[in-house]
């Protein structure tokens, strides 16, 4: 089969970006001809897949996307294509990987009406429509059984349309029989003492991440427990603003930015805790990492992923609507919990009895029948 996959653009360690290229990648191997349309392409090309970069110019996001979209159907007719597969919201599609929250649930919640009428919110919610509305034939792949339920509300979506996958974690990302040894590596490489925390913030886009929520919190702890705590986050994104404020908050000696990168079972095992007071999430598949690693989880409730901290009982989730202090008050009551061993233990157990690695073999069938 001939297959198009579209996106706007590829960087390496973003989470959609990891999924669509595995997905990719898989069907690949399974003989299928498989060509990524996008407009923007960083780090290393796979063998075998043909990667087309598109011009998007224009003045706006909206109108670069807009731009690149147009060029899309005569592109997919003049190669053949037989299977249309995005991983952003567009018209046009056979199948769409869901790893965006619900746009207009979002802007009904935080935004004035005026502000929904503005040029660029108009456009991506046409192009939500396109995807979710019910005259829309798209099929969708689903990864949060809470944005499910989002969407059917604005949309009425037929149920038949969606597909629900399961997690899609990397196995790698589990307790191994190396995980002593790369947590001392670890914490030797980055000067981490015994007796001394390592809070982790892991992914992309640090705003949506809640890493300004994450430094507040850090300034909250008591003293004591503040001067024993390190906290690192590692993502693509512009980092110097989250300096700037954890200097304002006085622990810029406290707090570290890594980009993003390839070791982070290393840190999933070094570090102490996860956290991620995300503003919105509709998966948060690094929740789910963490846990299987026996990393505990402090989280918010907005996280589509947030339910498996619960479940596997490897953590904390903060309640909506969020309030600062209570997300500071569970992070320090976390970090010297007599808890902390059984949090662990039970979310390595949760790693090895539950069904969280399909999610690639499932998308494919899914997209190849």
């Amino acid at each position: 089969m001939n297959l198009a996959f579209v996106l706007f653009k590829y960087f390496p360690y973003g989470g959609l970006q990891r999924d669509m290229l595995r997905i990719a990648e898989a069907c690949r191997d399974r003989g299928h001809r498989v060509q990524i349309q996008t407009m923007e392409w960083r780090g290393e090309r796979p063998p075998g897949i043909d990667i087309q970069v598109l011009p998007g110019q224009g003045l706006t996001n909206h109108a670069r996307y807009a731009r690149f979209h147009r060029q899309l159907p005569a592109l997919w007719m003049e190669q053949g294509i037989q299977r249309v597969v995005g991983f952003n919201k567009m018209p046009g599609l056979d199948w769409y990987y869901a790893a965006d929250p619900c746009l207009r649930d979002r802007l009904l919640r935080e935004r004035d009406p005026l502000t929904r009428r503005l040029p660029r919110y108009r456009h991506f919610l046409e192009w939500e429509a396109a995807v979710f509305g019910r005259h829309s034939r798209t099929r969708v792949l689903l990864i949060s059984p809470r944005q499910e339920a989002i969407y059917r509300r604005h949309y009425q979506t037929d149920p038949e349309r969606l597909v629900m996958l399961p997690p899609g974690i990397q196995h790698d990302r589990r307790a191994g029989p190396d995980a002593a040894e790369l947590r001392a590596g670890l914490r030797a490489e980055f000067g981490i003492g015994d007796d001394e925390f390592l809070v982790l913030c892991i992914g992309s886009g640090f705003r949506t991440k809640g890493l300004d929520r994450s430094l507040r919190a850090l300034a909250a702890l008591p003293e004591g427990l503040r001067r024993r705590t390190r906290l690192i986050a590692i993502g693509s994104d512009n980092a110097e603003p989250f300096r700037r404020l954890a200097r304002r908050l006085g622990v810029a000696e406290r707090f570290q930015v890594l980009s993003g990168r390839d070791d982070i079972p290393r840190f999933l095992q070094g570090g102490d805790l996860l956290l991620h007071p995300a503003y919105h999430e509709n998966s948060g598949m690094v929740l789910l990492e963490a846990i299987v690693a026996g990393l505990p989880v402090l989280t918010t409730e907005v996280c589509g992923y947030a339910f498996y901290v619960e479940q596997a009982e490897a953590g904390k989730v903060v309640p909506e609507p969020f309030e600062q202090r209570v997300l500071d008050q569970a992070l320090a009551e976390m970090l010297e919990s007599p808890e902390r061993a059984r949090w662990r233990e039970n979310g390595i157990r949760f790693g090895q009895t539950q069904d969280l690695y399909g999610m690639v073999d499932h998308a494919v069938e899914h997209i190849l029948s």
